[in-house]
């Protein structure tokens, strides 16, 4: 039926990116966003410190093809430490089947499983609370430019953990 997806469970396989991914990691966010800025970001970023190898995660179809992407990198709230979700990316060809969401929550879990407590994300506000964002405005963070409080969000691990507050200082790549 025309305009109807079916998201399949279990028919995406997450890990982290292996230098032979490289070019499909290009081609997925080329083929994702309408000019080349995230795919130069990205590659930027695997040569910026705040580059967290185990964090750049892809999602491949069952033949093999890298479908989808999520990069997880080093940011500051202030000084203290935190991660910034994005660019997140899926072929256009395999959008709306589960790749993005799947390579997000693989990334996520990494996350988690290296004891980081705080990812912040600008994005749609529509799409990133199924992970667990809420607005990062409720914890008093803030990124140093102006965007609508519902797009900048969090997502807080532990919430018996102390979450900083302050302003979000992005690695130089994202030149914000």
């Amino acid at each position: 039926m025309k305009g109807v997806h079916v998201i399949v469970p279990n028919t995406w396989t997450t890990r982290p990116e292996i230098p032979q991914d490289v070019a499909a990691i290009r081609e997925v966010n080329l083929g994702a966003f309408p000019t080349p800025l995230e795919a130069d970001l990205v590659e930027a970023l695997r040569k910026d410190p705040a580059w967290l190898p185990e964090l750049s995660i892809v999602a491949e179809d069952l033949g093999g093809v890298v479908a989808g992407y999520a990069l997880l990198t080093r940011c500051h709230v202030d000084d203290a430490p935190a991660l910034a979700l994005g660019p997140c990316a899926v072929l256009p060809s395999h959008q709306r089947r589960g790749a993005g969401a799947a390579a997000i929550r693989a990334g996520l879990r990494a996350a988690e499983d290296l004891g980081e407590n705080l990812v912040l994300v600008l994005g749609h506000p529509e799409y990133y609370p199924r992970f667990g964002f809420t607005p990062a405005s409720a914890y008093g963070i803030r990124p140093a430019f102006e965007v609508p409080d519902e797009a900048m969000m969090v997502l807080v691990f532990d919430p018996a953990l102390p979450v900083p507050s302050g302003t979000i200082r992005y690695p130089a790549p994202f030149g914000v």
